[in-house]
């Protein structure tokens, strides 16, 4: 039988995606009914573009419904690592680039929480894997696409 897949993240993750699931089911449900029903009072349906739009926007939420329902049955709650030796999901790793000596402070987070832009990656990811579990002083290589990056574990937070 097919296992569905865990979706690691922290408890206000998971209370964020609760709150929008019953926004979503409350709030915007209603909206497209409304619309679709205003929609319906411009007559001909077979060549109404509002009752096309808002049939196409239910089948959108119905679907953002679905997807953030599947998140929060497969939710696996991850705490932050307490320790400072070694890199886990909730530590902030100071690393340094070994190619241009630039040095970057990024914050391991499960895979619903990752933002690369605010330098938070998930332990899924190339660079997060390649920073698991190391200690400070420790280099890892990344294979990416330009090629191997190198980097130094500065400090582990």
């Amino acid at each position: 039988m097919f296992k569905e897949a865990k979706y690691k993240m922290s408890e206000e993750r998971l209370s964020q995606l609760k709150d929008e699931l019953h926004y979503l089911q409350t709030v915007r449900e209603k909206e497209v009914a409304q619309q679709i029903k205003e929609a319906r009072s411009f007559g001909d349906l077979t060549e109404n573009s509002e009752y096309d739009e808002a049939k196409t926007e239910q089948g959108k939420l119905y679907s953002k419904i679905a997807e953030i329902k599947n998140l929060i049955e497969n939710a696996e709650i991850v705490r932050a690592s307490q320790k400072t030796d070694i890199v886990g999901i909730g530590s902030k790793v100071t690393v340094r680039d070994l190619e241009d000596d630039s040095k970057e402070l990024y914050e391991i987070v499960g895979s619903q929480e990752a933002d690369p832009a605010l330098f938070r990656v998930s332990d899924d990811s190339p660079f997060g894997k390649g920073l698991m579990d190391r200690k400070m002083g420790d280099t890892i290589e990344i294979e990416a696409p330009i090629g191997t990056l190198k980097f130094e574990i500065l400090k582990i937070e």
